[in-house]
């Protein structure tokens, strides 16, 4: 996510930081090179001119101050600018306090509203909004069916239906109220591009169901193109909010920076994977601090709290807490876990001080932590239970069944005996 502007970014500010004393000239070329990175991510020249623009005039006064080190004075400034233009505060969806509340999704064809529908779903029904969805999308061939294979995987009923698609919506929305359903989410068809047709649809169909939220879904990839369909979508229905998708594939991150500075219209979610859980709600300041380097350790617990299992946990440190220790079993158990949570490259970009650099020189998937996997598994209960019996023998045979090589084998062993150690040290 924001891979190649983060690792620019953080360049230039840690050149800031790293001088005791700045001069206007030097927050002038900082603020230049800063320009062109925002440029070169496909930000809108207007927003990058006026974004910089701002920095500067805070910056003069802020060089001046000898408390503070300057560098980092210039930081704060650009970490307030950024999570500005990402809307300043957190948007939350408003919910009816009487009857089911309407969610209408919209976008153009290939933006990943459907399967987008599926994820706001799940996230809805942990947070105990019961929600249901509504197959609105009669246009694209299969969409139904789609739709329907994936609310079944996420556990939540979907209503569809023949005909025009208000008289869809409206019959689908009856058998929600008989369902008890609190929220509706309506997957609405989309075009290749915005015309009169889809408008004309979009906005009898709102002023039939009055939705609460209306939401438009657009592909992070597409860059200013997003930016032009999300005013296309505005000045045609009326957004409430925007949800980005793949932002987890090569966006960069031009999209994310300029729809709410362009349309005024709120980036309420984000999403960043194929999974149905890869949807985050979307926080400006803390998503402000991963663009620039420094992490998000909220976002990680919040993974942490909602994948791990608290009593495998409980377990877990009960056992590395005892004489006896950890065992590879356990380790296992440990590390189906953590795969739970996301991509490793992911998971690491939430640290803080964990540098853009450092993430692109990490393998594009977790292969290692599978490879690690086969080879416990390939192991025989007793031998996940106690390491010291594994012979050469054991190892070469182990090193088949897993197909890795004996000295990978041996590394792990390895590995694993000097985290003991460490953990009976803590």
């Amino acid at each position: 996510m924001f891979t190649a502007l983060t690792e620019r970014l953080s360049a230039v500010l840690q050149r800031l930081v790293g001088r005791g004393v700045l001069s206007e000239q030097d927050v002038a070329e900082a603020l230049r090179e800063i320009r062109r990175y925002l440029l070169e991510a496909d930000v809108s020249l207007d927003v990058a001119r006026d974004f910089v623009e701002r920095v500067r005039e805070r910056a003069v006064g802020a060089i001046q101050l000898k408390t503070v080190s300057p560098g980092q004075q210039v930081v704060k400034l650009v970490h307030d600018e950024i999570t500005g233009l990402l809307g300043g505060t957190r948007r939350q969806l408003e919910f009816a306090s009487v009857g089911p509340t309407v969610l209408l999704l919209v976008g153009l064809q290939g933006s990943g509203k459907t399967t987008t529908a599926a994820k706001l779903a799940r996230r809805l029904k942990l947070e105990q909004k019961a929600p249901c969805l509504v197959a609105a999308d009669l246009q694209r061939p299969a969409a139904v069916e789609q739709l329907q294979q994936l609310g079944s995987q996420v556990g939540v009923p979907v209503f569809s239906g023949s005909g025009d698609v208000t008289g869809v919506v409206r019959g689908a929305l009856r058998e929600a109220e008989k369902a008890r359903c609190r929220s509706v989410i309506v997957d609405t068809a989309g075009r290749l591009q915005i015309d009169a047709a889809l408008m004309d649809e979009l906005a009898a169909l709102k002023r039939a169901v009055q939705p609460r939220e209306v939401l438009l879904v657009a592909d992070a990839m597409t860059g200013q193109d997003a930016v032009r369909s999300a005013r296309g979508f505005h000045d045609g229905v009326g957004l409430t909010g925007v949800i980005l998708t793949k932002l987890d594939g090569d966006a960069r991150g031009g999209a994310a920076l300029s729809i709410h500075a362009v349309t005024g219209v709120p980036i309420v979610y984000v999403g960043t994977g194929e999974g149905p859980d890869a949807l985050e709600p979307l926080d400006p300041a803390r998503m402000a601090g991963r663009i620039l380097g420094q992490g998000d350790v909220v976002a990680l617990v919040e993974k942490a709290a909602s994948t791990i299992d608290r009593a495998a946990a409980e377990r877990l440190e009960k056992k590395a807490r005892s004489k006896q220790g950890m065992d590879l079993q356990d380790f296992l158990v440990a590390l189906k876990q953590m795969q739970q949570m996301g991509p490793m490259k992911q998971l690491l970009g939430l640290l803080p001080g964990v540098s853009a650099k450092a993430l692109k020189g990490l393998p594009a998937d977790d292969k290692r932590l599978r490879h690690v996997e086969a080879i416990i598994l390939s192991m025989t209960p007793a031998e996940r239970s106690d390491p010291k019996i594994l012979s050469g023998s054991r190892r070469l045979r182990i090193a088949k069944g897993s197909g890795r090589p004996v000295q990978e084998v041996n590394r792990l062993l390895e590995q694993f005996q000097q985290m003991r150690k460490f953990l009976k040290r803590m």
